[in-house]
């Protein structure tokens, strides 16, 4: 299971520590926040205790309305639960029962000048990105257009050498050979370069090159949304490939499924100018309006006149 200790969570984010604990830092396996306001009022039926816990401006004026015998009783019985930090929002002062408890039974407590709303959408996209469930692809993957479009295919047949050429055209390196991705919720992909690699380029019979280097930062992208797939394989004559590109086909990436396609090469045809068109074509399908589907209704119109 992924998780990220709460020690770099206060790192990453610049939390305030309120109080140190000694020991192993407690993990957080979660993207879902909880603010325990129903907690503190006490009912702690179906509490969601292994999520990080909340306490913004309501909880806060609501625990002021408790005397303290009230308030020490319900702290104790929340940190009986294996919580793994709390999170006070817009640098509210805390309860002297609410510390009192998190050194009894050493939970910690760390504060944030963001107001609640903030807060909540600053650790939401924190943990997303990183709890999102990831894959290591062989690959390259470019930026066309807007389009993130990772290429594929076996080793040597040239991708790299049309990432080269995409990006003579204009076009954004991500990563070669390696591509980091990760699914942010159930929405969309993001690949990027694993950090040793980031910018780097391989060329057999060159070597390593530095794309930030010799073509400027502004050709280069450091992650990308993944809409589309591009298999490159060497051509077959004896295969019979998609000339109308009505029957979409997909590749499935992290329970995902991305658009595919798969491009023959072979001496003469400018791989790089397919792609970028492929990444024009995919934009124009995105937009509503299908090249394939629009010859197909115009070709039956025409045969059913006849």
């Amino acid at each position: 299971m992924k998780y990220i200790t709460v020690e770099k969570l206060v790192q990453d984010l610049e939390l305030e520590e309120l109080n140190h604990l000694q020991g192993e830092s407690k993990k957080i396996t979660t993207t879902e926040l909880v603010r325990p306001g129903i907690q503190l009022g006490g009912f702690f039926d179906h509490f969601a205790y292994e999520r990080i816990q909340i306490i913004g401006k309501v909880e806060h004026r609501f625990l002021s309305t408790l005397d303290e015998k009230t308030r020490r009783e319900r702290f104790n019985r929340l940190f009986s639960y294996d919580i793994p930090c709390i999170i006070i929002s817009r640098n509210l002062e805390p309860d002297k029962e609410l510390m009192e408890a998190a050194e009894r039974h050493q939970k910690k407590i760390l504060r944030s000048s963001f107001n609640t709303t903030k807060l909540v959408s600053v650790l939401l996209n924190y943990l997303e990105d990183c709890l999102a469930p990831a894959v290591t692809l062989h690959g390259v993957l470019m930026d066309i257009y807007g389009i993130g479009t990772l290429i594929t295919g076996k080793s040597g047949i040239g991708k790299s050498e049309t990432a080269i050429e995409l990006i003579k055209r204009g076009h954004l390196l991500v990563a070669d050979d390696a591509v980091e991705v990760k699914r942010i919720g159930h929405e969309y992909l993001v690949g990027c370069a694993p950090e040793i690699t980031r910018h780097m380029l391989e060329v057999r019979g060159i070597g390593i090159i530095d794309a930030k280097s010799l073509f400027g930062v502004g050709a280069i992208k450091n992650k990308s949304n993944i809409h589309m797939v591009v298999e490159l394989e060497e051509w077959d004559p004896d295969k019979t490939y998609d000339r109308l590109g009505i029957d979409e086909r997909h590749r499935e990436i992290l329970g995902m499924k991305i658009e595919e396609m798969v491009i023959p090469v072979k001496p003469a045809r400018n791989i790089a100018v397919i792609i970028e068109v492929a990444a024009r074509n995919h934009r124009l399908k995105y937009m509503g309006y299908n090249a394939a589907k629009a010859f197909s209704e115009r070709l039956t119109k025409h045969l059913t006149k006849e």
